[in-house]
């Protein structure tokens, strides 16, 4: 009922996203159904069954709501659509404070905001009285109209192997597409940070003066020199225009200014000048003496000596903006922009204007009196530094231009006509979780080619939790924990956090001029952007889709908690995830011994066999005889329910022959060499790669080495242009592979996090050359491992290792080699690993060498079969391993008949009781639990304080205690009760 009433509303609208027009897909939120009154329906990471995903109306009719009863974000349609609310429905937390764009792009090299309404007068809380005087900013592109139906695949997932037996792909919810068109030609830049247009683009020029090197200061200019060096001058030698002075001593130009002027811009060149703040810049000075100034710090102003901008407000500087951004080999164009009651401090960057800071203005003041142009004090006056006079130096202001207030026609540099640019916000709300996905298209409906240079898919004005006054050297300052943000747009790292460094950023935020943090550089400012590009054309009719964002909003600080629901995230949008088969890394790659190793992996219930680095595999090799060869070996694993798979390495490989990542001046390859994807070699490696999977059949690959993010300067048509768009192109060709390989049911062991682009698996952290320490640390370092990575890894996310054969050394005291020595040790790898659901990589020429090793493989596993589900699920953490006591772990998942196991481990060399107070909450049960230790028969307990269970456990010396965790109605009649 549900879904259709929302499907009726846009039926005739159903086209195609990107060709969508303004008429086809408008709708009415009146329309819609309203937003449900949701009573509290218990706890969602134990039943997520009632929190379903819908769009509703409000009270009011410009409004509508994203929402599934955990978290709901609120859109005010009129006079610009823009997020006015993002708020767990649970807790009541309101995640954002202010409202921003929903998204930025720029095209063509010119910025332009989408949606938001700008005109808030305090950003650290937003009141819903301010919304109706809050206005669209004409510069951003404008909303249309919205359609509503369900998510859809990302891309195909075949189902071959064992997996969570809830797993849903797609994920059911609902999908919210909100539409806008390119603003009008004559539309200006508006109040915001984003906003970039060329200075002239629809304003009045009202003063130009080109400093051509004239004996005299052009008409209106007046000096103001300091008397500290005797030379000290703003017409050097002569030539107007060119300042000779001191470090840190004042030496500019001013002028009057006529009422209107609303922008002010300069091109400077630093030549030799060595200053930080008394740097270059322009200053606008009010009729009261207020004055802001934007300069360029070529000193830099801390240690690394980069240059940088800086910005006084009016009260007091802010320093180091846009560190390494300005170029002392070129001049530098400034601009100072008035915006109602703010100033935005901008210069040219890569060809493109950005914003480096706002600066508030008091109410009252009228229009600006004078600029400055030159070297200014500090606080933008005729002040000197207290210290002597630096060494002198040589610069230049080139050019000075004002202009008037936007919205006026320049009859002297018109407009061109914007080509028929339509653009889509896309949102994603999924049932029984608190996880939003965003993203955005691009539509060329033009006649000629666009680029998508940059762009923005998420700009959040988001609440601090923490307020420090203080910012100082050596103290991170603190990210604001309510939203976990990742993007499919991540590689180079083994968790999240590293592998989305590229795309997630966290900013101060210049209009947050309210905030306690005294220097305001706090970061509150969410802003999803690859670091460059994607520079990417789309040619006449054809669609950009960016990068996929997914948001978590968390309801708790507690670690185990946002880790649970973490985990619940990537069980809902990459439910591939929970795909976890037994693997040999096998040491051979005769095709003999690789058909005796699918037998031995059958005969003991292995279900995968990866020809290992160091096998001599080679997949590239793709002669016919050599693929009809693995087809056959392929073709006889099928045959005994085996995966086959094999190993490539990618990065830290070097080509040659031009063929390898030519990095920025200054910069390397994440691993020393990397070949690049867009290269020749790059686009005949993934040639090979798809054809000898079609070929053979084989259904594993480890992926080492992945692409980690390397920026390419050069040049590899038609693929890649350079650097801005390399990052782009290549992660494309990674992506597209990875998730052709998902469609086909092709297991992935990928050593970096591209789990939301299709890969199954990625290691779950150790260090490799652990592996080669004694045996016993051996054990110790696993459940460290394990008990680390699983905070944010399900148990099937993350494999392990497992040294079967001799590994970075260690000799005879590290390796299991030969087995059957080393049995105890073999089955304690075993039981460590799968005990906690994981699975390890065991590496070496053979599964087992004796009938008794046989045994000990076959017991583990068949156990570990046995009761597969809920070890494969996930855990609170008890324990951790330390060699000095037990350590522990207890595996939790309130949808299935055992809603718990706990497994304890025992290091020493002794037997040890104890009586352990666990806490069942996320199992489900209260008031009472049926707990069976080491598959006997059950006994049930009582939970204290309603979910805790007091459950003596005895372990043997080195050896493993477990017990599942079922619902007293579950149990049968032969159990029996313990005393209460």
């Amino acid at each position: 009922m549900r879904k259709g009433r929302f499907l009726s509303l846009t039926t005739a609208a159903v086209i195609a996203t990107c060709s969508m027009t303004a008429q086809s897909h408008a709708a009415d939120p009146r329309d819609l159904p309203p937003a449900p009154q949701r009573g509290l329906a218990g706890d969602w990471l134990l039943d997520s069954s009632a929190f379903k995903a819908g769009v509703f109306r409000t009270d009011h009719p410009d409004e509508l709501v994203l929402e599934n009863g955990l978290v709901r974000r609120t859109f005010r349609l009129s006079p610009n659509a823009a997020t006015v609310g993002l708020d767990h429905q649970v807790t009541g937390h309101a995640v954002i404070r202010a409202v921003r764009p929903e998204a930025e792009v720029t095209v063509d090299g010119t910025t332009y905001p989408v949606g938001g309404l700008v005109g808030q007068p305090n950003h650290a809380f937003l009141l819903p009285e301010w919304l109706g005087t809050m206005q669209a900013n004409p510069a951003s592109f404008q909303f249309t109209g919205f359609h509503i139906g369900e998510p859809r695949e990302r891309f195909a997932w075949k189902r071959v192997r064992h997996h969570a037996p809830d797993a849903t792909w797609p994920p059911k919810g609902i999908h919210l597409q909100m539409h806008y068109r390119m603003p009008s030609p004559q539309a200006a830049p508006q109040a915001g940070p984003s906003a970039s247009l060329a200075s002239e683009a629809g304003r009045e020029r009202m003063l130009e003066t080109r400093f051509d090197g004239a004996t005299a200061l052009p008409g209106g200019w007046t000096a103001r020199v300091t008397t500290a060096h005797q030379r000290s001058s703003v017409a050097n030698e002569g030539k107007a225009g060119e300042i000779f002075t001191p470090a840190h001593t004042h030496a500019f130009v001013e002028r009057s200014l006529p009422p209107g002027v609303r922008l002010v811009e300069t091109r400077i060149d630093p030549g030799t000048d060595r200053s930080a703040s008394w740097g270059p810049g322009i200053a606008l000075v009010w009729k009261n003496g207020h004055t802001i100034k934007l300069n360029l710090g070529s000193s830099g102003f801390d240690a690394e000596n980069k240059p940088a901008f800086s910005c006084f407000d009016g009260s007091r500087e802010h320093f180091n903006l846009g560190k390494g951004e300005p170029s002392l080999e070129t001049a530098t164009t400034m601009r100072l922009r008035i915006e109602n009651s703010a100033v935005f401090c901008e210069a040219l960057h890569a060809g493109k204007w950005k914003t480096y800071h706002q600066a508030s203005l008091p109410p009252g003041l009228g229009d600006p009196a004078l600029v400055r142009l030159g070297k200014l004090g500090k606080s933008g006056g005729a002040t000197d530094h207290a210290s002597p006079p630096g060494e002198p130096g040589r610069l230049r202001i080139e050019s000075f231009a004002a202009y008037g207030p936007p919205g006026e026609a320049n009859p002297t540099s018109p407009l061109p006509h914007p080509p028929p640019i339509t653009l889509t916000v896309h949102y994603e709300l999924y049932d029984g979780v608190p996880v939003f996905c965003k993203w955005i298209t691009i539509h060329n409906g033009g006649d000629t080619t666009i680029t998508v240079d940059r762009f923005s898919s998420e700009i959040l004005a988001v609440a601090e939790e923490d307020s420090p006054v203080e910012t100082r050297p050596g103290v991170a300052q603190p990210l604001p924990q309510t939203l976990h943000v990742e993007t499919d747009f991540a590689f180079g790292g083994f968790n999240h956090t590293q592998a989305n460094r590229h795309a997630i950023h966290w900013h101060p935020d210049p209009q947050y001029t309210s905030i306690v943090n005294y220097n305001r550089d706090q970061p509150t400012l969410l802003v999803v952007s690859p670091d460059r590009g994607p520079a990417q054309d789309i040619a006449p009719g054809a669609a950009f889709e960016s990068q996929r964002t997914f948001q978590l909003v968390h309801d708790s600080t507690c670690r185990t908690r946002r880790g649970l629901a973490l985990k619940r995230m990537y069980r809902t949008i990459a439910p591939w995830t929970t795909e976890n088969p037994l693997m040999h890394h096998l040491l051979d790659s005769r095709p003999e011994a690789v058909r005796q190793a699918i037998d031995h992996a059958a005969e003991v219930g292995f279900e995968m066999i990866i020809l290992s680095f160091g096998s001599g595999f080679n997949i590239e090799n793709d002669d016919p005889a050599f693929l009809d060869t693995w087809k056959g070996v392929a073709d006889h694993a099928r045959s005994k329910g085996i995966d086959i798979g094999s190993y490539s390495l990618l990065s830290s490989r070097r080509i040659g022959g031009g063929n390898d990542i030519v990095s920025p001046p200054g910069g390397k390859p994440t691993h020393g060499s990397c070949p690049a994807l867009t290269s020749e070699w790059g686009r005949e490696y993934f040639r090979k790669l798809y054809h000898f999977h079609r070929r053979t059949g084989f259904a594993a690959f480890e992926h080492d080495g992945s692409y980690p993010g390397d920026v390419d300067v050069t040049a590899r048509p038609p693929l890649q242009k350079g650097a801005e768009d390399s990052q782009w192109a290549q992660w494309r060709i990674i992506r597209d592979f990875y998730q052709w390989c998902r469609a086909e049911g092709i297991y992935l062991n990928v050593p970096d996090y591209y789990f939301l682009s299709g890969s199954n698996k990625t290691g779950m952290g150790y260090r490799e050359v652990n592996w080669s320490l004694p045996r016993a640390h051996q054990v110790i370092h696993t459940r460290q491992n394990i008990f680390d990575g699983s905070w944010d890894k399900s148990p099937s996310m993350g494999w392990m290792f497992v040294p079967l054969a001799q590994y970075h050394g260690g000799g005879a005291a590290a390796t299991i080699e030969p087995l059957d020595l080393h049995r105890d040790h073999y089955g304690r790898m075993l039981a460590s690993n799968l005990a906690m659901g994981v699975q390890a990589c065991y590496r070496g020429p053979r599964l087992f060498d004796t009938p008794a090793t046989k045994a000990v493989v076959k017991q583990w596993v068949d156990w570990f079969k046995q009761h597969r589900e809920i070890l494969e699920s996930d855990m609170v953490h008890g324990r951790r391993a330390d060699g000095r006591d037990l350590d522990w772990m207890l595996h939790v998942n309130p949808k299935l008949e055992t809603k718990g196991m706990l497994v304890v481990f025992n290091p020493l060399d002794r037997e040890i009781s104890r009586t352990l107070d666990l806490d069942l909450y996320y199992t489900g049960l209260e008031g009472r639990a049926r707990v069976a230790p080491m598959g006997g028969a059950e006994a049930e307990h009582p939970l204290h304080h309603g979910t805790r269970l007091q459950l003596p456990v005895t372990v043997p010396a080195g050896g493993l205690f477990w017990a599942t965790i079922r619902n007293p109605a579950s149990g049968d009649k032969a159990s029996h009760k313990t005393g209460d």
